[in-house]
């Protein structure tokens, strides 16, 4: 029975790994890429790994386009975005979960419901909205959406984590004289913790991924984020992919360490909500 279930374990092991290489190749693909050469890029049957790594593709990057600047306004744009979609997600999930008011269900029903929408069918009366503001060619249609709650999943998971929290800590609370901002910021939140990391997490890597939100309202190369900047540098290089590749893994980089250290919490977040409907 020992034997069987090592075995077992071996066969599922193998398995995950398998899958894991099949995962990783485009990114290895990608990093072979950014390390070699014009002539090696181009050469038939292809060159998996450079002969002389090329690492100042990364430097030559910063030099041919300002991707300084797509930085430091894609860092803006998500910092701002990601403060005004958390805080407006906890205020209308808690909102959901705990407050009682009419037609909260119904509402919440007809909320879950918009996710089946899908964004193209109010990508045209929304540029107008925006357009009659005088907010084309600048952040704010990027922004202040974000302020309004228009992430119906982050709704969602909070209000399905804030109703797994005892009530008698609200009871408590309240026997104190604590308002419901009081026990949002001090009772709910912090309890929250793992479920807002999670957000934190998605919305961070679709904010900063976010491609079609710019292209639509930005004109102004200055004002581009790093998304736009590698197109902008694609139609700049074309005949340099080694250099679109190196430009790729460089836009990557604050994604991959902010997953791998809220890691521990993303998961533990993803377990935690939804246990109680």
């Amino acid at each position: 029975m020992k034997r069987t279930r090592q075995v077992e374990r071996g066969l599922v092991a193998l398995v995950l790994v398998g899958f894991s290489c099949l995962f990783i190749l485009p990114f290895l693909i990608t990093l072979s890429d950014a390390l070699k050469g014009m002539a090696e890029v181009y050469a038939v049957p292809r060159i998996w790994i450079p002969e002389t790594p090329r690492f100042d593709n990364f430097v030559k990057i910063f030099q041919v386009l300002p991707f300084h600047r797509f930085f430091v306004n894609t860092a803006a744009i998500t910092v701002l975005c990601i403060i005004g979609e958390l805080s407006s997600a906890c205020l209308v999930g808690y909102s959901f979960a705990r407050m009682r008011w009419p037609f909260r269900d119904t509402l919440f029903v007809v909320l879950l419901s918009t996710m089946m929408l899908p964004g193209q069918v109010t990508l045209i009366p929304t540029f107008l909205l925006f357009n009659w503001l005088g907010w084309v060619n600048t952040w704010l249609p990027l922004i202040v959406p974000g302020y309004f709650a228009r992430s119906v999943f982050n709704v969602f998971l909070l209000r399905q984590f804030f109703k797994t929290v005892p009530l008698a800590l609200e009871d408590a609370a309240r026997i104190d004289g604590c308002s419901h901002f009081r026990i949002l910021t001090t009772i709910m939140v912090p309890l929250a913790k793992p479920a807002i990391a999670t957000l934190l997490v998605l919305n961070f890597i679709s904010q900063w991924n976010d491609f079609m939100g710019p292209l639509i309202y930005l004109s102004d190369y200055v004002k581009y984020p790093i998304s736009m900047g590698i197109y902008m540098f694609m139609s700049v290089q074309s005949s340099s992919p080694h250099f679109v590749m190196a430009a790729s893994l460089v836009s990557l980089v604050p994604v991959l360490i902010l997953f791998f250290s809220a890691q521990r919490y993303f998961v533990k977040g993803i377990a935690l909500t939804g246990i109680k409907g």
